[in-house]
């Protein structure tokens, strides 16, 4: 397999790394059309996530199985360090984000960062800790939202918690036979946090949520496909490559089209019909920045083939 040292390190302070892009240069790993290579990065860089591009797709997966893929500090950095990597970096075209083991994500690690949800928070170190309005829970979600390329998430065991949240603030969700959400929140008398109160009611309605809050009970893979936590399922072997499979129906269109796309639907969520439709004008525009992607779609529809698309 070949292998890449990744630009955006969080052993580099999260500094772009010139050496990394001359490597990648030289290995010729982030050409525009992918290559359809599978490229890892180097282990070493990251103690609690595996990274790698599948083509145009990347593979997030959270590394920690002894923990159920808890949320730790180092977990909380090196993801924030690999997301900004794939939204950097062109070759990536989607993220597929999935967990080692028998858990998608259990959440907040109690016996670190979650010891600060759960009232036992460290007196604030300087300035940025005392006027911090959302907490690593807050920056958690506003990171996975803030990713404008597709986000696919693979869920193979359980998610609960923090990890729920994690789930939802994917675009869309392909789970296994083993695929279980879990709000818990309550049982540990805490509220949501981490974006679930947000994003489950949206997903599932007001009424399905509140039933998943208040009860705190587990939804299966099943009962999951019914309320659309879920938008596919799959084997338990054949989970990442059917997510990755997933995201190469996205990723075969025109790059720019489809981060606009994200962006005008995240948007328009929340708008009204007529700042919706002012935001679609807008996005038009913007998608039709790459006008070697514009010709080729006109071309590949005229020719009846697949498009080829370079996002310039």
């Amino acid at each position: 397999m070949q292998k890449q040292y990744h630009v955006f390190s969080p052993r580099s302070g999260g500094r772009y790394d010139s050496t990394a892009l001359r490597i990648g240069a030289m290995l010729g790993t982030a050409g525009a059309d992918g290559g359809g290579t599978t490229v890892a990065y180097e282990a070493g860089d990251y103690e609690t996530i595996t990274l790698e591009r599948r083509g145009h797709v990347g593979v997030l997966t959270l590394n920690r199985p002894d923990r159920l893929n808890a949320i730790n500090r180092a977990m909380m950095a090196e993801v924030t360090a690999a997301v900004a990597t794939v939204k950097a970096d062109d070759a990536f075209r989607a993220l597929v984000v999935t967990g080692a083991g028998k858990g998608f994500c259990a959440g907040a690690d109690l016996m670190g960062v979650g010891q600060a949800v759960a009232g036992n928070a460290p007196e604030p170190k300087d300035q940025f800790d005392r006027l911090d309005e959302m907490g690593w829970v807050g920056r958690w979600a506003a990171m996975w939202s803030g990713l404008d390329k597709p986000t696919i998430g693979a869920i193979n065991g359980v998610a609960a918690g923090a990890g729920m949240s994690t789930a939802l603030a994917c675009d869309v969700r392909i789970g296994s036979e083993a695929a279980r959400f879990k709000s818990v929140f309550i049982e540990r008398s805490l509220s949501p946090d981490s974006g679930l109160s947000f994003f489950l009611p949206r997903i599932v309605g007001y009424a399905a949520a509140a039933d998943i809050i208040f009860t705190s009970r587990a939804v299966g893979a099943e009962e999951a496909k019914s309320l659309g936590l879920l938008n596919r399922l799959a084997g338990s072997a054949e989970l990442v490559d059917a997510a990755v499979d997933y995201a190469n129906e996205m990723t075969r269109w025109p790059p720019v089209a489809l981060r606009v796309s994200k962006r005008v639907l995240q948007h328009n969520t929340e708008a009204t019909l007529e700042e919706a439709l002012r935001y679609e004008s807008a996005g038009l525009y913007y998608a039709r920045r790459a006008p070697n992607d514009v010709q080729e779609s006109r071309a590949s529809f005229v020719e009846k083939r697949p498009g080829v698309y370079t996002g310039t």
